[in-house]
């Protein structure tokens, strides 16, 4: 087995850490170690020592409870259990089934369901109102949700088949508000149709596929978002509310539009030059890499290969790689394949909304299962209270 003072071998890095396979690659997914393949033998891979030594010291240091769980907030160790979702060995998996290979063939519904923890055949749905007139596609899908988190009743102690056909109508709703009408159907369809795409084709497909692959994505800010309103007992749409919400923002959902900024200035100054200005400034290349992936993110390798991206993104896309080596992430995938498709501006935002509401009920329900409300408290470092 090939390894030098620099890469080691799996074996040596998890005595060193003493830790089991699992943990170890859980560190590689995280972007905490870094691998290579052995040279010797391309089916094994290095680790980096200096990665695995930084990783030893933390372990060997007493630490705080406090400072523990103040750590795992921004993308540090695991905070809770859940059965949903898991990136494990640079792969997405929805129940332990890989998410690139449901993407072949699977609908948001069929994956909505699996994520649940449901098998079988669909769930007839309830009857759905026509969604609220409004101009604005994504105003329509906040006053969707909101319109069934008044009025929805508390999800704590119900019925588990009474939950999933609520579950699945919720799903419905938020695709009519994006749609603009009640549709039936299978999602990605209604969504293709709406926008001016014939259901069916390979514009429904590529709708289908990015449906598929950011319908969860583990732990992350509106699942998180979504499962604290659902341990305080709110109905199904609230935590959906509560999702979105945290979707909007320019770090989670809203980053498509960070990635047409850089694709601008791109398109303005060539790729090179776009590049150059933001490494000078200490600027991020949003759309790029990805701190779960170290090597690329899977789900934008599974979209790109689908479509014939426009010619200034595919420009923008070789340029980063060349000069910095990230690979795109499934943001810049999203609004090169709603490029590609001359979807509406706001088409990436909406879809990401469907699909992820998928998730955002998962989490909700599995939250909801545990009967524990999330809870943490603050580390106070403000003035001193005043003892009268």
């Amino acid at each position: 087995m090939t390894a030098s003072v620099d890469w080691i071998a799996a074996e040596e890095a998890r005595d060193r850490l003493g830790v089991r396979p699992q943990t170890l690659y859980a560190y590689v997914s995280r972007g905490r170690v870094q691998t290579r393949a052995d040279p010797g033998d391309p089916r094994r891979s290095l680790y980096r020592a200096a990665d695995i030594a930084a990783l030893a010291q933390r372990k060997s240091r007493s630490r705080k409870v406090s400072d523990v769980a103040a750590g795992a907030i921004a993308w540090g160790e695991p905070v809770l259990s859940s059965e949903i979702t898991t990136v494990a060995g640079g792969r997405l998996f929805y129940r332990g089934r890989d998410a690139i290979r449901l993407a072949e063939s699977e609908t948001l519904e069929s994956v909505a369901r699996l994520l649940r923890g449901g098998h079988g055949a669909a769930l007839k749905r309830t009857d759905r109102p026509q969604p609220l007139t409004h101009p604005d596609m994504r105003t329509r899908t906040y006053l969707a949700l909101a319109a069934r988190a008044a009025v929805d009743p508390p999800a704590r102690a119900r019925n588990a088949l009474v939950l999933a056909v609520e579950a699945a109508t919720l799903l419905d709703v938020l695709a009519d508000a994006v749609a603009g009408e009640v549709g039936g159907g299978a999602i990605h369809n209604r969504l293709a149709l709406a926008w001016g795409l014939g259901p069916g084709g390979p514009g429904a497909d590529l709708i289908r596929r990015i449906l598929v692959l950011v319908a969860d994505h583990e732990l992350n800010a509106s699942a998180f978002a979504a499962r604290v309103a659902a341990s305080t007992g709110a109905s199904l749409a609230a935590s959906a509310l509560a999702g979105l919400a945290t979707l909007s923002g320019p770090r989670h959902g809203g980053a498509t539009a960070a990635v047409r900024t850089f694709a601008a200035e791109a398109h303005q100054l060539g790729p090179r030059q776009a590049i150059a200005n933001r490494l000078v400034e200490d600027r991020a290349l949003p759309g790029f890499g990805h701190p779960l992936y170290p090597d690329n993110d899977p789900r934008a390798a599974a979209l790109i290969e689908r479509f014939a991206a426009p010619p200034d993104l595919e420009a923008l896309r070789q340029a980063v790689l060349a000069v910095t080596g990230l690979a795109p992430n499934v943001d810049f995938a999203l609004m090169a394949g709603c490029e590609a498709l001359r979807l509406p501006r706001d088409a990436p935002f909406a879809l990401f909304s469907v699909a992820r509401c998928a998730g955002w009920i998962a989490h909700a329900i599995e939250q909801g299962q545990a009967d524990t409300l999330i809870r943490p408290r603050a580390r106070y470092v403000g003035p001193e209270p005043e003892f009268i």
